[in-house]
Order: structure tokens, then sequence, then C-alpha cells
């Protein structure tokens, strides 16, 4: 099993910039890190969304919907994904989750994935 714990969420101005951390650990992860991991967002009364991922190789894909404001690393010693967020806007607020698949990112979202439980990101005009 994979575990995923996230932080960072908080309320910000529009214009202004959060950085979410999602620490990844457990036993099969820490056997063989061949994972996607990634991030995706969920606002009230909509459907999640895939914001961001990185692939085992290190190979990035973005959401149209980033239009550069957003960059997704990963530290592997760490065992540490991140998302900085910046120039927010209000329709950015959501619920972020971290999210984890076994080698394939285009199983990520699916039911292979390892969920974490969220952190809130609020924007305000």
């Amino acid at each position: 099993q994979v575990q995923l714990a996230e932080s960072g969420g908080a309320s910000a101005q529009a214009g202004g910039s959060l950085r979410l951390s999602c620490v990844v650990s457990g036993d099969i992860y820490n056997r063989d890190k061949r994972y996607c991991l990634g991030w995706f967002r969920q606002a009230p009364g909509k459907e999640r969304q895939g914001v961001a991922y990185i692939g085992p190789e290190g190979g990035i894909r973005y959401a149209d919907f980033v239009e550069g404001r957003f960059t997704i690393s990963k530290d592997s010693d760490n065992n540490i994904v991140s998302l900085e967020m910046n120039s927010l806007k209000p329709e950015d607020t959501a619920m972020y989750y971290c999210a984890a698949v076994y080698l394939r990112c285009d199983a990520l979202g699916t039911m292979k994935t390892s969920w974490g439980q969220g952190t809130q990101v609020t924007v305000s005009s």
C-alpha cells in the first residue's frame, strides 16, 4: 500500500502563491519508487480534475487551465512531490489531492490510484 499525506493548503488572495507538498510512504513504494505522482483537485459541486503529474522517468504534464502558473516537482530522496502554485485565481479554490499509481501515468485517477486525504486551497478575490 502507498500512503500519501498532503500539506500546505491555505487561504490566499488572488494573484498570490501557495506550495503544496505530499509525502509518499509505504513498504511497497519504498521497494520500488517507479510511480507516477500527481495532483488532482475538486471544487464543490464539480468533478475531480487532474492538475499535473510527474512520471517515473520525470516526464511532466499539466492541465490546460494551469497556463504556466503551477510547477510540479519531485524530491526522490525525501519522497515528496510538490505543487508550486503562482498567480492564483478564485477558480483555483478546491480540495487538492495527491495521487500515485505504479508505472503508468495513463492509469492515474483510475481504480489503481492511491489517494491522499486532501488539502484545502481557498483563493479570494
